[in-house]
């Protein structure tokens, strides 16, 4: 019985349109079998300028090369020119679409550019739409026409209009307006462009400041487990990297195991405090086994970990392949806020700047209000001391070193939504997170925030004025030469410990 229904409506619908096409004007349709590609573009602008939604099926047709008239089926030839004339004619047709959805795409491809022809019909969109979204687009698609096509007086128009905007689109047309014939349309152009210039500049710097903040995010994460095994700890742990890297695989394997069940957006929920198990059940392992026997012998815990790092690597090599893995954004992290009209804000981002400041309020707050924080404090600041009051220093130890490692797992989770994970993830980031600890001061939270911060800033600053990889040097640079001069980094220890 359904599938009846399902056929008398799509016979319904058939019929719909069949009779909407004979309700085209008949010579328009004509023109879209002619041999001349000049006259089918007539043809088009003739149906988009009758305005009449029955001219989406006919227009579709067309551009895979067929055209019904007077009840036969013609073989057209639809080349490039022809599909792009009939991709703004439907674009143009749609915006008298009742959804505000089919309005507003359709206007927004239109303000990518349209052919002349489309003029009529947008003028006549603009006057019946109230949608101020909408409006914009449509202004701006109207004047860049009018731009290219109209009269001295309607140029003028346009440029006016367009500086009002702030598209990147718009300042391409008025630059080319600004190297025209005409003195008052290149005066008049010069000055628009000055004001969308001004107006998109607002725009990079938004986005300046929003990669800088992003890129400070990654890198607190990839450091605040550094913070504790090497600021608190004074473990040079080089296999740090490498579990960043165990706690992204871990997040790729959850999200293998969620793809099997309709709960796949959510799996982020198993997946971060996976993370965060694995990574610091491995680094606990490490701790006991071979660090725990090399406390206090910096070049050795060093040549050590390096081997483990490696050691690592090749696990997983061994288990997933040399070949990145892909994880999957869950549909809440995809796309992004349009903040304005040349910056996008990614939602991937934005919830791992979230995410960043919450792992960071979690680790003080562990630090600060617990029992375990306390002893990791007291066996930092004076091992032999709290031993005697009855703190189980070499336990301590190993919690401190999972707490760590753990932190590196949840950094591993995070740069998954990044980017592919591979067995050489970690590497990327060893370097850059010793050098945030260092910066902000060994042993230093607060340090760590606002060294991460800094670094993240500087390194985008840089990259917009000379380049990623100069920026790199440039940074690196700058680190060498302030631990020079001042060796205990942003931030100092302060105590009798340290006077000690």
């Amino acid at each position: 019985m359904a599938l009846r229904w399902e056929r008398a409506a799509t016979a319904a619908l058939l019929v719909c349109l069949a009779g909407a096409a004979q309700a085209l004007d008949p010579a328009a349709v004509a023109k879209l079998a002619d041999d001349d590609n000049d006259v089918k573009i007539e043809g088009i602008q003739a149906l988009v300028a009758e305005g009449d939604p029955a001219a989406i099926p006919v227009l579709q047709r067309l551009a895979q090369g067929e055209v019904e008239i007077d009840g036969k089926v013609v073989e057209v030839v639809a080349n490039n020119r022809i599909r792009a004339a009939v991709g703004d004619a439907l674009a143009g047709l749609r915006l008298v679409s009742p959804e505000r959805g089919p309005r507003l795409a359709a206007a927004a491809e239109l303000a990518k550019g349209a052919d002349a022809g489309m003029l009529p019909l947008i003028k006549r969109a603009l006057a019946a739409e109230k949608d101020a979204e909408i409006r914009e687009h449509l202004g701006l698609a109207a004047a860049a026409i009018e731009l290219k096509e109209g009269d001295k007086d309607a140029r003028i128009a346009a440029i006016r209009t367009l500086a009002e905007s702030a598209s990147p689109a718009s300042r391409t047309l008025l630059a080319d307006a600004a190297r025209d014939a005409d003195a008052d349309i290149r005066h008049e152009a010069a000055l628009a462009l000055r004001a969308v210039e001004g107006r998109l500049a607002w725009g990079e710097r938004l986005g300046l400041l929003f990669a800088g903040v992003s890129l400070g995010s990654i890198l607190l994460l990839a450091a605040l487990g550094l913070a504790i095994t090497y600021g608190l700890m004074g473990v040079i742990n080089m296999a740090h990297g490498e579990l960043i890297m165990i706690g992204a695989y871990t997040t790729y394997v959850v999200q293998a195991l969620f793809r099997k069940t309709a709960f796949f957006d959510w799996y982020l929920l198993a997946a971060v405090p996976a993370a965060f198990v694995v990574a610091a059940a491995v680094g606990m392992l490490l701790e006991r086994s071979v660090i725990r026997w090399l406390y206090g012998r910096p070049l050795e815990t060093l040549l050590a970990t390096w081997g483990i790092s490696l050691v690592l690597i090749q696990v997983v090599r061994t288990m997933f392949g040399a070949q990145n893995v892909q994880v999957e954004n869950p549909a809440f992290m995809s796309g992004g806020v349009q903040a304005l009209s040349n910056v996008v804000l990614p939602w991937s981002r934005i919830w791992i700047i979230a995410f960043a400041a919450l792992v960071l309020t979690g680790m003080w707050l562990l630090l600060t209000r617990t029992r375990l924080g306390l002893y990791v404090r007291g066996v930092t600041q004076n091992r032999a001391m709290a031993s005697c009051v009855g703190v189980p220093t070499a336990r301590v130890d190993t919690w401190a070193f999972g707490l760590g490692s753990g932190i590196a797992g949840l950094a591993g989770c995070a740069l998954s939504q990044l980017g592919n994970v591979g067995p050489d993830l970690g590497q990327g980031y060893i370097v850059d997170s010793f050098m945030v600890v260092v910066f902000g001061g060994v042993g230093q939270l607060a340090g760590t925030v606002y060294a991460a911060l800094t670094l993240g800033f500087a390194n985008k600053f840089l990259e917009a004025w000379s380049g990623a990889v100069i920026a790199k040097i440039a940074v690196l640079v700058f680190i060498i030469v302030f631990i020079q001069r001042r060796p205990q980094g942003l931030f100092a220890l302060k105590g009798r410990a340290v006077e000690a």
